[in-house]
């Protein structure tokens, strides 16, 4: 068996360009094939609106995120009454304070955000945050929530239901980048829109570079020959019946796309740890890439974010950041530690995006809607091995272009945390109110670009539109 090599300037060992084509005709008739993707021009210039859905992956415990508590208040000796136990002293680790944190920032004034500590630097941007708390997710299960956040709609079983919100926006936006949308390590759906909605679809940066960079190796199969070659055989009344809106005119548009996408030397983009490349070095300081190994890391999926988004090649980045989430045993610590690669490394690309200029003018976080999100949290209260089960309250961050900043939305119960009820219209408590599902969020997100929300079948919460 063929092993795979996974260094930096490692030639793809089977034939890209075939494989890479191949990918957009199966998104298209097939919808669930890996490298899916439509290119619309050879002009590389940054989409006006850029989007990039953050995910955490296993439940994040949002004490330590967006929604803490004051330990001086919900303390142990309360917590049969309250069923909330922040066990922030339980870290047991000078990298993370003991009690919630506020910034307070000079030119910025003090934040109406305050943070669990886990979150980190990524805490100095509230200017640019909206925080929505009290989210039900309607789940316990990891495949369910996941899918959920993902397209706003509740799935049947565990199974997806409708188009991932990229997928939405880059069909009703339309794009002119050459890979409209990517997802990083994360699952993407399209149930309404041509193949040019579809997301590339990639498990790591290797398989982007696999992706982008034409195979000098030579074809061994004739099939393989007889399909590269398939626009230059003669076509009979039969196989053009075939060919209208079917396989042969697929496969020939897909092969189109392909070869323009594969013209531009996107891939050299992507080569972080490259010496010969003057302009990555500023990519290695700004998310500290020395090795490989960070490349893989989480500050490695940052720096592919910003690179796509920066570079104009993609509108639409979705990526799975960080997980190590599901920590039902062992220490806080755990936990904590493993949030904070994701939230420095998502600190780092705000930072970067903030920093660079936009073509159409400010920077790139003006003109660009991030949103965070986790399938569930995690309980209140920890168990008898240490750790957090899974809990249905959670909350989103929401990040940049299209909202009000420094605002918190909804509020999860002061009593084991429950998802609250509100009026939506208005964002203020009510008894008799509505819950906050993630259909909210994603009718949200959609508003904020102008772009039609009615598929969430809810009102965004218009009082944090921009």
């Amino acid at each position: 068996m063929k092993k795979n090599r996974h260094d930096e300037n490692h030639r793809p060992e089977r034939r890209t360009f075939l494989k890479a084509a191949a990918g957009f005709m199966g998104s298209t008739l097939l919808g669930g094939v890996p490298f899916r993707a439509f290119a619309q021009a050879a002009e590389l210039a940054p989409a006006d609106r850029c989007f990039v859905f953050v995910y955490f992956s296993g439940g994040w415990d949002q004490l330590l995120a967006f929604d803490p508590r004051d330990p001086d208040e919900f303390t142990a000796d309360r917590a049969a009454e309250t069923k909330i136990l922040p066990g922030y002293n339980l870290i047991n680790d000078s990298r993370f304070q003991a009690r919630p944190v506020i910034p307070d920032i000079a030119g910025k004034g003090r934040s109406n955000i305050d943070f669990g500590p886990a979150v980190g630097a990524l805490a100095d941007h509230y200017d640019l945050m909206t925080v929505i708390r009290g989210i039900n997710m309607n789940t316990l299960g990891h495949e369910v929530g996941y899918r959920y956040f993902l397209t706003g709609k509740i799935p049947i079983g565990s199974a997806a239901r409708g188009s991932s919100t990229a997928t939405e926006i880059v069909g009703q936006m339309k794009p002119r980048v050459p890979i409209a949308s990517i997802s990083y390590n994360v699952e993407s759906y399209n149930d309404r829109y041509p193949g040019f909605a579809n997301a590339l679809r990639v498990s790591r940066r290797d398989d982007l570079l696999l992706t982008l960079r034409p195979s000098a190796d030579k074809l061994d199969s004739e099939l393989e020959k007889q399909l590269l070659d398939f626009r230059g055989q003669p076509i009979t009344c039969e196989q053009a019946a075939y060919g209208t809106r079917g396989v042969g005119t697929t496969y020939s548009n897909s092969q189109d796309q392909m070869r323009l996408v594969q013209s531009q030397g996107l891939e050299k983009s992507f080569q972080f740890l490259d010496t010969t490349l003057p302009e990555m070095a500023d990519v290695r300081s700004r998310y500290n890439l020395v090795s490989q190994a960070d490349v893989d890391s989480e500050r490695g999926r940052a720096a592919t974010v910003a690179t796509a988004l920066k570079k104009g090649i993609a509108q639409c980045v979705t990526i799975n950041l960080t997980g190590g989430l599901d920590t039902h045993f062992g220490s806080q610590l755990t936990h904590a530690n493993n949030q904070r690669r994701g939230f420095d490394a998502l600190n780092s690309l705000v930072t970067d995006l903030r920093t660079s200029p936009h073509p159409a003018g400010g920077n790139f976080m003006d003109h660009t809607t991030i949103m965070v999100f986790s399938e569930f949290s995690r309980t209140p209260l920890i168990n008898a091995s240490g750790g957090r089960d899974h809990h249905l309250c959670s909350s989103a961050l929401l990040m940049g272009a299209g909202f009000k900043h420094n605002t918190v939305f909804g509020k999860s119960g002061d009593i084991g945390m429950s998802p609250g009820t509100f009026d939506l219209r208005t964002g203020a408590a009510d008894p008799n109110g509505e819950n906050i599902f993630p259909e909210h969020v994603i009718a949200t997100v959609l508003a904020s670009a102008k772009l039609d929300y009615s598929i969430t079948r809810v009102e965004p919460l218009r009082t944090i539109l921009a």
